[in-house]
């Protein structure tokens, strides 16, 4: 729990505001006995009525502050739970974003989400109760034992005998419930797994008409969180009855011997009637405490899953000092081989070329031949295995990521869009861009037409996952997200696929304009795409099988010559 001590330092003036509220709430409670038994003693059992009503005023005097400092204490302990818990969420959403790739592959993307959700959650209630408990428990308890042995040490016996049997109950609890307890957030993480599938998934579901054997992965994953649940939950309701049937049994024989020293002559009635409720205090205490040994070790699995996220360090090192001046001229793979993590094989293998300033540079290949790959290690999403990256002479690792970044505008593969409105996605590119800007960069890629068809236009909205729009209609609305951004670099991986020729081609024509004085790099699977470019590098099975233009490797690179042959038949080669 030192990780949760670190958060709840920064409440410390909060928290001795708690600790001394607790502490009068206990003190006022273990008041109410005493004045209690002296209500019966020297009240009732003598007739004396005013008596009465000033103990009795008292009592209600004392109640009442009671109350009150427990509501105080409660919204003080609760504004330091959601404090820690707002930082934890904080403190993770920063940690991962300093991830690569490699991280989010490692622990995934739906234990990410039930870490940052379900498990500061159970940290929350966790501060809450020991805020609450920690404080609470032993001054009742040692209050407690204290007031009822000066009531009747020997009838205080009877406490001694029933504590060991709860310490006993409550360490049986927590040698069984903590692997259940760590097992309940695993199975919740693949429950997330599976819906999280399920729901961005649904067309392809849909599509192969795979519903019921989803329904039934769902089924199983839901029926493996619950059996785990029952089992948590049958050892909670085992303890739980236990305890209070100790808690009873204790009760009974407080009131046999109690009434018997009462016979004797040994105890008064008030006094009797003072010692249960203490040992009532007491008893409670120990339940309090065997709650909070119930929660923390909850908790504690929970927190051992934020530090795995915490303490994990991002493969990739921040360690570039250097900002990137004026235009670079150009970018330079230098020998460079990339294995994916666990990988029995390179995903590129000895790759060697120059893209420079004012040239387009194709990357064509087929599928799995590393062309994304290749794609993503320039903006360092994984950092190359060995041989170096080069940004005019200079390594990408010694520059900034930062400033890396700030310099590329990226074009995925897989469109993202973010929900909000048209014009908030085309701004993640520069932030401040004007209307203008915005409205030039979508003429650009050829979406200003459908946009200013719209009756919002550009403050139109777009929902999850931009499902309100066609797939060519999303790809030119994130072309025109890296084209507002004006960057050094362009990256477009096979960012033309959804677009018909005729749109390409127009696009394609109307990106020379502003992209004559930048290095761009295009991945595409169409020949028709690439059929312009400077240079045009062939990958096979993730090495380079020929570099040239056009024409030259249609003259003589067999491995292009096969893929203009499948999307152009022979008669283009002749």
């Amino acid at each position: 729990m030192k990780s949760i001590m670190r958060h709840i330092s920064t409440y410390k003036g909060m928290i001795f505001i708690v600790i001394g509220l607790i502490f009068a709430q206990a003190l006022a409670e273990l008041l109410l006995p005493t004045l209690m038994g002296k209500i019966v003693d020297d009240g009732i059992v003598l007739g004396d009525i005013p008596y009465i009503w000033k103990i009795g005023g008292l009592m209600l005097l004392v109640t009442a502050l009671t109350v009150a400092v427990a509501i105080i204490a409660s919204y003080y302990s609760s504004r330091v739970a959601m404090g820690i818990g707002r930082d934890l969420r904080r403190n993770v959403f920063q940690h991962i974003n300093e991830f690569s790739l490699q991280e989010f592959d490692h622990i995934g993307t739906a234990s990410l989400i039930t870490r940052t959700t379900n498990d500061v959650t159970q940290i929350q209630q966790a501060a809450i109760m020991m805020l609450r408990l920690v404080v609470m428990a032993p001054i009742m308890l040692a209050g407690g034992i204290i007031m009822a042995v000066s009531k009747d040490a020997k009838l205080s016996l009877i406490i001694l005998a029933t504590m060991p049997v709860l310490i006993i109950a409550i360490a049986a609890v927590l040698k069984f419930g903590m692997p259940l307890f760590k097992a309940v957030q695993r199975r919740l993480d693949r429950l997330n797994l599976v819906m999280r599938e399920n729901l961005t998934g649904v067309r392809v579901i849909r599509a192969f008409h795979k519903e019921e054997e989803e329904k039934e992965r769902l089924q199983k994953a839901n029926k493996n969180l619950t059996d785990i649940s029952i089992k948590v939950n049958k050892l909670m309701a085992f303890a739980m009855p236990f305890i209070m049937l100790v808690m009873n049994l204790t009760i009974v024989a407080v009131l046999w011997f109690g009434g018997i020293r009462i016979d004797n002559g040994n105890m008064h009635i008030g006094d009797l009637m003072a010692f249960i409720q203490y040992v009532m205090l007491i008893l409670f205490a120990l339940v309090m405490a065997s709650m909070m040994f119930i929660i923390i070790p909850r908790a504690s699995v929970s927190v051992n899953r934020i530090n795995e996220v915490l303490q994990t360090m991002p493969a990739l090192d921040d360690d570039g000092k250097e900002n990137i001046k004026g235009r670079p001229e150009s970018l330079s793979f230098d020998h460079v081989t990339f294995q994916y993590p666990g990988a029995d094989r390179p995903a590129l293998r000895d790759i060697s070329f120059t893209a420079k300033r004012g040239q387009t540079t194709a990357i064509i290949g087929g599928t799995g031949s590393g062309k994304t790959s290749l794609l993503n290690l320039i903006p360092r999403f994984y950092d190359v295995t060995e041989g170096n990256i080069l940004l005019d002479s200079r390594d990408i690792k010694e520059l900034r990521i930062e400033d890396l970044r700030k310099n590329l505008g990226l074009v995925p593969q897989k469109t993202q869009l973010f929900s909000g409105t048209i014009a908030q996605n085309l701004q993640q590119g520069k932030n401040n861009a004007s209307l203008e800007e915005l409205k030039e960069a979508a003429e650009i890629a050829q979406a200003k037409e459908f946009i200013e068809d719209l009756p919002e236009q550009y403050e139109a909205a777009v929902e999850q996952g931009a499902s309100n729009f066609s797939g060519g209609q999303r790809q030119r609305l994130s072309i025109a997200r890296a084209i507002v951004r004006k960057p050094n670099v362009y990256l477009f991986d096979d960012s033309f696929s959804a677009l018909d020729y005729r749109t390409d081609a127009k696009l394609r024509k109307a990106l020379e304009k502003v992209t004559k004085n930048a290095i761009v790099l295009i991945v595409a699977q169409r020949v028709s795409t690439v059929l312009d470019a400077d240079q045009i590098i062939v990958l096979d099975h993730g090495e380079i099988a020929g570099i040239g233009t056009h024409e030259e490797l249609l003259e003589a690179n067999e491995v292009y010559q096969e893929i203009v042959a499948s999307q152009f038949g022979e008669g283009e080669l002749a």
